[in-house]
């Protein structure tokens, strides 16, 4: 018969019994507890200030007490072995653990008022059934989200009368890579990449992101489902090429790795909360490490709401708020992305004040400015850092934490090694700390999107140029085309299309910050308006030609700002501009073909 190990206690101490009940939970039966109070005549050998001084961890061939005890106690506990292995293996680390479980020791109210403040009222170990189903539903709607507003982009796009046909892109890669190019374009549509072929994965995503909201949460459906979910947006993103080269793909690619993975309880829940950790620690940083003197200086945000790519009317709202406000959240922003983080992994009270933290910016970005799916993809992580106990009031419902087995941990293995050594060559290189071999391991994993680097603005733009693009049936009357979204009619409010993603108005706020010769997809734009190409000019809201192809296509570049207050009641404008010179010169086809243009 075996006999099991004894943690004695001490029954009238409330932290201790807090304590005990949460490694009780843990541990199961393997271990008998007791209150020295009612057990000490068990163990005649232990003096009673021991039993006072510190738990005693009992078997019938040794006595441990203290964090020794502690850390023996949760050996076999997956998780909270490590405690064990630093406590007997790592130079000092004992030292120091006895000497932080002796301070606490003797000053236990203390610390039964700071563990109560840090986790409830009941220490409990955190499980995340219900924030993991949440987020995959969540997931799910965001990949439709992401499927569908390309889908109805695609041959405007990338199609075979696109700007960037994805058909000259693949063809392009082998010629120059050779069969580099299938590892470094990682892409489905190597088979095919006509316009059907293209169009059938885009409304393919969004029926599979479909079926997968209704599927249930962590089943072997669901995982399938976002495994194929993440090679259809992956082969998008290759195919997409400057299109869909922003942040937010490379996050739903990396999110959407995860969750083929996900489960409900540790240490797979620390992944998605590990990449939520440096998409916000990474976006600060960037802006410090930049030298930014809007960013160091706090005068980012005074700038930001009329300079950003995509305004709406709360951002022209906030561009008039007074300086020390704009310079309060500019401060508040560089706090929430540089100190919150760590809270990530401290304590369920400490994660919930990071999580309301960054839910907080993330709506106020979603209000004042047009980031597609981004801000509902950061919100979707910050559910990983609510555990069951935080849901126990919404939801009655209880949970049992099952054991992982030895594949479940092996998996669990290989994905925390490989993500965290990716993850520190990125965060590596940002310091300038790399060596050519650590480069090279990341140059080789980047094209599959499974760990990426994060940092928008780092350097924040302080003025707005807008490229007004225009066309001519005769070479001397110019008409404007009309975008959708972007600044352009002064008189038009600045309004929302979040989580959509008009991508060529995002493109054409880029253009603006160089020239044309800077982005040769702009000249493959203007090629295709002379051409009258139908999906281009379906992208747009007006063609003031109505279809028919002009003679000459010119573009002017402006400098836009907000009016005031004032302004806009005396002209009912939201926008005024000042010309600010010739952004691509007038130009036609050449005669004879459609391939090229001359002037």
């Amino acid at each position: 018969m075996t006999v099991r190990p004894v943690l004695v206690f001490d029954g009238k101490c409330g932290f201790c019994r807090m304590w005990t009940e949460f490694w009780q939970s843990l541990t199961g039966d393997r271990v008998e507890y007791v209150p020295f109070q009612s057990a000490a005549e068990r163990f005649p050998d232990v003096p009673e200030e021991e039993f006072r001084g510190a738990v005693q961890y009992i078997t019938p061939t040794l006595r441990l007490q203290g964090a020794e005890a502690v850390a023996k106690l949760l050996a076999d506990v997956p998780g909270y072995g490590w405690m064990d292995s630093l406590y007997r293996a790592a130079p000092g680390f004992a030292i120091l653990a006895d000497a932080l479980y002796g301070f606490v020791a003797k000053h236990r109210n203390l610390a039964h008022r700071v563990t109560k403040a840090l986790w409830g009222e009941r220490v409990v170990r955190p499980l995340y059934h219900e924030a993991s189903a949440i987020f995959s539903k969540a997931l799910s709607f965001i990949y439709l989200i992401a499927f569908a507003s390309f889908g109805m982009q695609l041959r405007g796009l990338v199609g075979a009368q696109g700007i960037l046909p994805a058909a000259t892109y693949f063809r392009f890669a082998i010629a120059q890579l050779g069969s580099a190019a299938y590892w470094r374009v990682p892409s489905l549509f190597w088979w095919s990449h006509s316009d059907f072929a293209m169009l059938s994965i885009a409304w393919g995503g969004v029926a599979l992101a479909a079926i997968s909201i209704l599927a249930k949460p962590h089943s072997g459906w669901q995982k399938l489902i976002f495994g194929i979910l993440f090679v259809y947006y992956l082969s998008i993103v290759s195919a997409g090429q400057i299109f869909m080269g922003y942040q937010w793909d490379l996050l739903l690619l990396e999110a959407g790795f995860l969750a083929i993975f996900l489960r409900p309880a540790r240490p797979r829940v620390w992944l998605p909360q590990w990449l939520l950790f440096r998409l916000l620690f990474e976006s600060g940083l960037v802006k410090l490490l930049s030298g930014d003197p809007s960013w160091r200086g706090l005068t980012a945000l005074t700038a930001h709401y009329e300079t950003q790519p995509l305004p709406t009317a709360l951002a022209w709202v906030a561009q008039q708020l007074p300086g020390w406000f704009q310079r309060f959240s500019t401060g508040a922003v560089l706090a929430i992305e540089l100190v919150l983080p760590f809270l990530i992994f401290g304590p369920r009270k400490l994660k919930q004040i990071a999580a309301f933290g960054v839910l907080g910016l993330q709506m106020l970005i979603f209000a004042t400015g047009n980031y597609t799916f981004f801000n509902l993809l950061t919100m979707a992580l910050c559910l990983f850092l609510f555990d069951d106990a935080f849901f126990a009031g919404l939801r009655k419902k209880a949970y049992r934490a099952g054991t992982p087995g030895r594949a479940n941990l092996m998996v669990s293995g290989v994905l925390i090694t490989v993500v965290m050594a990716l993850s520190f060559i990125g965060i590596g290189g940002m310091f300038g700390v790399s060596t050519p071999q650590l480069t090279e391991v990341a140059e080789t994993v980047a094209p599959f999107g499974i760990v990426n680097q994060y940092g928008l603005f780092a350097v924040m733009t302080t003025k707005r140029p807008e490229v007004e693009v225009e066309g001519s049936l005769d070479g001397e009357h110019w008409l404007p085309y009309t975008f959708r979204y972007k600044a352009g009619p002064l008189n038009r409010l600045p309004g929302w299309v979040a989580p959509f993603q008009p991508r060529l108005d995002w493109q054409m706020w880029f253009a603006a910050l160089g020239s044309f010769r800077q982005n040769p997809w702009f000249v493959r734009f203007m090629i295709s308006l002379l051409e009258g190409s139908k999906p281009v000019l379906a992208l747009l809201e007006r063609d003031p030609f109505g279809g028919r192809p002009p003679a000459k296509v010119r573009a002017l570049v402006y400098e836009y700002h907000f009016t005031g207050f004032g302004e806009w009641r005396k002209t009912g404008n939201w926008w005024k501009r000042e010309l600010k010179g010739t952004y691509f010169p007038p130009v036609g086809l050449k005669s004879g073909g459609t391939g090229g243009a001359g002037r």
